[in-house]
């Protein structure tokens, strides 16, 4: 039997290894193939298995040593082929191009709880039925739909034009959103768009998170006078959690007069991470416990160990009255499982994401292979456990949290935490005997055990979290020694039985209030974080390799071997641009400009993109990493003018970037000269920098004396090293277009040009064009955005004169070098994906 058992434990790990590798090959396809391809693979894959099996007959008790080797490639063959099927099965239900942007009557069921915010309502609808112009046609299967208050574009086919080329730019009133709940079957009008996301260097991927959470559509609900009004058709318990959910919430903010602090209860008892104001955001990263805020695996884990704690106290002593139930189930076995069931039943309370599916199906493993009977090598169960949560959720491997949960566990493992470690067990036990009572030596030895895990995750995760976040909490293990206790001891018990008797939320608040304020000072402390530029993946595999060799139970000396390994990842610089040369990076910020200019030894940014909502914009969504990532210190912050597509990131860029000089033709009175009093931008305006001359053309001093539209008060940048020439022309339209032309035409002449005012048709006149001479032009606009940027007959112009007209949303981000003049290198060109939908621009 042991030899058997011995036999199982070998084979496993060649099949397990294989397995995740194959599923990691997998995702790294530009395009899926026939499904032929992949049944093809998972063929070859039992064959290999047969193939395996004659071979062990044939030598009938002799060493085979190719039999691992079979088995990996078997593994490798079936992750990959399971995980291709999958995503081609998922890929058949994608919205129909032809339907993006059309008016759908649809029916469906409210699937989750819906998440809040001033703008509106975001929810997940169940398609029942949808119908266009009387016609029946087919949806995915689940969509994503904002219900929002204010206006909203009003969008009408013209005369002659077809689909999204066409868009008329009035703005109609829209409905106040109702009320919304799950398991509520409502019919309403409105429009959708595939998957589309900001696709940037080193950023976040928004389409395969839609993809992993099942979504194939966005869009927004019709609410206009012009629009049939939303109508709930019916009410039901087919959803019993998220309404329980949904009640929950509003009952803590009906008990929380403070908003911040209610928004945290709420994200800690039903999971909504939403409810967190981005303020709090950021002082959680900046101490690094924002892991604490949300229903991670830290909290079910943690109330899987209490549950099963309490279960089996409380077996053993039913023992007393039943005592066949311990003789059927030992109580280290009820507690377990019961765990299991209760931490389960959390997870699905606190909304079911991906983060504590991954805990659970972890957990499941665990429980479930200690109860076989089986005691397996920490090693095997550690890949046992990750090849269990990648079948389920295959895609959970390009995720940056599955990574840090399982080096984690790993690392824990591999160090011996948490366990009984013979001697050094012993000597501490000895030394808190010796020197504290009785009473007080098990709470100080679990009080030494955590920190010491505490710290052992933190040196070993540090390095990944460099690689993933581009950031890591100085103060992290200071804030996480008083959160972690505090949070899952305190804040996170008290808001839980909150749910039982209101008035504890009260007090579940005032502790959460004290840890705030604990870790606002912290965040404040000018070295909380440090940011470091993007480092390659060996990097990171260097940098947890040492932080675990640091960490291990080994002699001084060869724990300081790790010290070099860290080093790669903590001084990573990017290659430098060449001295004399200079390289423009377009983000892809949707409706709105935003250029990185770098030169050898400094960078400037030309606008900084739209502000979304409140709490949400460019700034801190998109270019703060960005700028992070690539290592950036900017020298000088340029706004072509005050309208938000410009500014809206602005304030994130200036508290990142303190040092930033702010050039800008924003009025004295903006509110952005209270953050950095700002320069005005005035023709004439020359500096050098590496070799590279900028000179500002327009607007120039009188314009401000005058009231000019904001287009017309555009700060127009030309760059150039004296070979290439770039021009950055913001928003201004024909009018200032022919000043330029008549003032110097040759100064305009430009390999590179952003296109005026994203294609509008008021911008890019013929003349203007003709003086630029353009070999290529970006137009930064968003994915079907409701202006129709760039409108049809400007595009035409550049294809009538040559010139190759890139569009943001189907490039990504735009990478230009002065070096290679002829070229641009598109974000999701260089780095396609399949979960990529098509789009139709």
């Amino acid at each position: 039997m042991n030899a058997s058992r011995l036999t199982c434990r070998a084979s496993t790990g060649p099949q397990l290894t294989g397995f995740v590798a194959g599923v990691a090959l997998q995702l790294q396809q530009p395009a899926l193939w026939h499904a032929s391809g992949y049944a093809a693979l998972m063929a070859l894959a039992f064959a290999l298995v047969l193939a395996a099996r004659k071979l062990a007959k044939r030598r009938q008790g002799g060493v085979f040593r190719g039999k691992g080797w079979l088995l990996f490639a078997m593994a490798v063959l079936l992750g990959f082929g399971l995980t291709g099927g999958r995503a081609l099965h998922f890929q058949a239900s994608a919205l129909d191009p032809l339907l993006e942007g059309r008016a759908i009557a649809v029916t469906g069921t409210v699937l989750a709880m819906p998440q809040i915010s001033e703008e509106g309502v975001r929810f997940r609808l169940a398609i029942d039925s949808a119908r266009i112009d009387g016609r029946d046609v087919v949806l995915p299967p689940q969509i994503m739909l904002g219900w929002y208050a204010g206006f909203a574009p009003r969008e009408t086919k013209g005369a002659g034009m077809k689909g999204a080329e066409a868009v008329d730019t009035a703005l109609e009133l829209q409905r106040k959103p109702q009320p919304l709940r799950a398991g509520e079957r409502w019919q309403m009008s409105v429009r959708l768009k595939a998957p589309h996301g900001n696709s940037n260097p080193h950023g976040f991927d928004y389409e395969l998170w839609l993809w992993e959470q099942g979504i194939q559509a966005t869009g927004y609900v019709r609410a206009g006078p012009g629009d049939a009004p939303p109508a709930m058709l019916s009410s039901h318990w087919s959803h019993p959690v998220e309404r329980a959910r949904q009640s929950v919430r509003e009952a803590i903010y009906r008990q929380v007069d403070n908003r911040q602090l209610a928004g945290v209860l709420a994200a800690l008892v039903v999971g909504d991470q939403n409810a967190i104001e981005r303020a709090d955001w950021d002082v959680f990263r900046a101490t690094g416990v924002a892991h604490l805020m949300s229903i991670s695996g830290l909290h079910i884990t943690m109330f899987a160990w209490a549950a099963s704690l309490l279960i089996g106290k409380l077996w053993r002593r039913s023992a007393r009255l039943a005592p066949r139930l311990c003789l059927a189930l030992p109580a280290a076995s009820a507690g377990a499982l019961g765990g299991l069931l209760l931490a389960t039943l959390y997870a699905l309370f606190s909304g079911w994401g991906v983060p504590a599916q991954r805990t659970i199906w972890m957990l499941a493993t665990v429980v479930l292979l200690r109860q076989s009977g089986r005691r397996w090598p920490w090693g095997q169960t550690w890949l046992l456990a990750m090849a269990v949560v990648v079948l389920l959720d295959p895609w959970a491997l390009m995720q940056a949290g599955f990574w840090l949960s399982f080096v984690a566990v790993g690392v824990l493992f591999a160090t011996d935490s948490g366990a009984d470690n013979g001697g050094h067990a012993s000597a501490e036990a000895g030394f808190q005997s010796r020197f504290l009572p009785g009473w007080l030596a098990r709470p100080a030895s679990s009080l030494l055990r955590s920190a010491r895990e505490q710290w052992v995750v933190t040196l070993a995760l540090t390095p990944l979290s460099l690689l993933l976040f581009n950031q890591v909490s100085l103060v992290g293990l200071l804030a996480n020694a008083l959160a972690i206790p505090w949070v899952t001891l305190l804040v996170t018990p008290l808001a839980m039985l909150g749910a039982l008797y209101a008035p504890v939320w009260s007090l579940a608040a005032w502790t959460a209030g004290l840890l705030t304020g604990f870790l606002q000072l912290l965040a404040g402390w000018s070295l909380a974080s440090v940011s470091v530029a993007a480092a390659p993946l060996w990097c990171a595999v260097a940098g947890v390799l040492g932080g675990g060799l640091m960490a291990m139970r080994l002699p001084w000396p060869w724990r300081l071997l790790g010290m070099p390994l860290l080093l790669p990842v903590m001084l990573w610089q990017p290659a430098p641009v060449a001295p004399g040369q200079f390289e423009l990076l377009g983000a892809d910020i949707g409706q709105g400009n935003a250029v990185l200019v770098r030169t050898a030894t400094h960078a400037l940014l030309y606008d900084t993109g739209p502000r979304f909502f409140r709490d949400s914009d460019a700034g801190h969504r998109v270019l703060v990493p960005l700028l992070r990532a690539l290592g950036v210190r900017l020298d000088m912050l340029v706004l072509s003018h005050r309208d938000s597509d410009h500014t809206g990131g602005a304030p994130a860029v200036l508290a990142m970037q303190p040092q930033a000089r702010l050039l800008a033709s924003i009025e004295d009175g903006h509110e952005l000269q209270a953050l950095r009093p700002a320069t005005r931008c005035v023709a004439g305006q020359r500096w050098v920098w590496d070799g590279v001359d900028f000179e500002v053309l327009h607007p120039a001093a009188g314009d401000y004396e005058t009231s000019n539209k904001s287009n017309a008060m555009s700060c127009v940048l030309r760059i150039s090293n004296g070979v290439q020439t770039a021009l950055l022309a913001g928003d201004i339209e024909a009018p200032q277009e022919a000043r330029l032309v008549a003032g110097d035409p040759a100064q305009l002449k430009a390999d590179f040009l952003l296109v005026p005012h994203h294609g509008s048709k008021t911008s890019s006149s013929p003349f203007f064009l003709d003086a630029v001479q353009p070999r290529l032009a970006l137009a930064q606009a968003g994915y079907r955005n409701r202006f129709g940027h760039p409108v049809a007959l400007v595009a035409a112009r550049y294809d009538e004169r040559g010139i190759r007209l890139v569009r943001s949303p189907a490039c990504g981000a735009a990478t230009w070098k002065s070096l290679e003049p002829a070229e641009i290198r598109c974000q999701r060109q260089a780095e396609p994906h399949y979960w990529q939908p098509a789009h139709v621009l």
